[in-house]
């Protein structure tokens, strides 16, 4: 039985530190609470089973980066073009 900080935790899913708290409060994940030198210090405690279901809930940053940036590509080659037009009919305007 393996057990992580909040912050390593969020490190290691590359989680905000909130929602990881979050996933405490809520349940999601089990937790145990330790007092050291005076302060309460939360650790997750690391379960197979639900660890492979929080993996599963995580989207990828790389897959959500990729279909976004690709559609804002696309989307600003189309405003360019547009831009390109109007630059010329304008240009064409003025001579």
């Amino acid at each position: 039985m393996k057990k992580l900080s909040i912050k390593a935790y969020a490190v290691k899913h590359k989680l905000s530190i909130f929602n990881v708290m979050k996933m405490v409060k809520s349940g999601k994940l089990k937790s145990t609470v330790v007092e050291e030198n005076g302060k309460e210090q939360t650790y997750i405690i690391l379960d197979d089973v639900i660890e492979e279901e929080i993996k599963k809930t995580i989207v990828p940053s790389d897959e959500k980066d990729t279909k976004g940036l690709n559609e804002e590509i696309r989307l600003l080659k189309h405003e360019v073009a547009k831009l390109r037009e109007e630059i010329v009919q304008l240009s064409k305007k003025l001579n």
